[in-house]
């Protein structure tokens, strides 16, 4: 294990909060015989870039769960406003320089887009923020509000992420090929920028929204967004449980 005070380039933190409104201690969900936040473990150690990935969670539930599967587990403030306020008091005293925060409620979250995100920043000094976006394929998601859209600029920065769809199709329009993005909840930032981020207040459109990346833009900074072919299923309510398995039955993967 490394020790503390050790220099690391990419570490993941998984924040782990045991209530949720809409579904209380989903992240100890079963999934074919394993809580959910094992299977968001378990898949972000297969990360290539990963030299550290820690469990950051508020409840002694999850901690004995997370450790009982091998995962290094930090407790933290039951008090935070956010997963990056939980991820901000797990880093702080880290030597580190890129930090991803992988989602709690992302079983089917790929190792790549981890590597991709951390790689994203790792290659290019001028980011200091990147996320994932995939392709809509499936058209009952365009006008869903729990399905967040992404638009971006030619350099694949981001313009606006929204619940609604974007780009709007104006009435006269010949546009023939429209398409749309679903934005993938997960972040890698510089520490430096995590920080940064952490002390805006919050904006207009994120509180409009529901939307805390809207922060970043609203405040001026740019958040490069690369596209995925892989595809998740975030778990929202006990019924995207039943989602998740089904995918995970019919790919095979016990």
């Amino acid at each position: 294990m490394r020790k503390i005070n050790e220099s690391l380039k990419v570490i993941g933190v998984i924040p782990a909060r045991y209530g949720s409104s809409r579904f209380e201690g989903k992240v100890l969900a079963d999934i074919l015989g394993k809580p959910m936040i094992q299977w968001v473990w378990q898949r972000a150690s297969q990360c290539k870039l990963l030299e550290k990935l820690i469990i950051a969670c508020d409840d002694e539930r999850i901690r004995e769960v997370a450790e009982s599967f091998g995962a290094e587990v930090v407790m933290t403030a039951k008090a935070h406003a956010s997963g990056t306020d939980r991820i901000a008091e797990v880093v702080n005293p880290l030597d580190v320089k890129v930090v991803v925060n992988i989602q709690a409620d992302e079983p089917l979250i790929h190792p790549t887009m981890i590597d991709t995100v951390a790689g994203a920043i790792l290659n290019n000094p001028d980011v200091v923020c990147a996320t994932v976006m995939k392709r809509i394929t499936e058209p009952d998601q365009i006008n869903d509000p729990n399905v967040v859209k992404v638009i971006v600029d030619i350099n694949g920065f981001a313009l606006y992420f929204s619940r609604l769809a974007i780009p709007a199709l104006a009435y006269n329009s010949e546009e023939k090929n429209l398409f749309y993005f679903k934005h993938i909840g997960l972040y890698a930032y510089t520490k430096d920028f995590l920080f940064t981020y952490k002390n805006m207040k919050p904006s207009y459109l994120e509180r409009v929204e529901k939307l805390e990346q809207l922060r970043i833009l609203e405040n001026g900074y740019r958040i490069k967004v690369i596209e995925t072919k892989y595809d998740t299923i975030g778990v929202d309510k006990p019924e995207d449980i039943e989602k998740v398995i089904k995918y995970l039955k019919q790919n095979q993967q016990p």
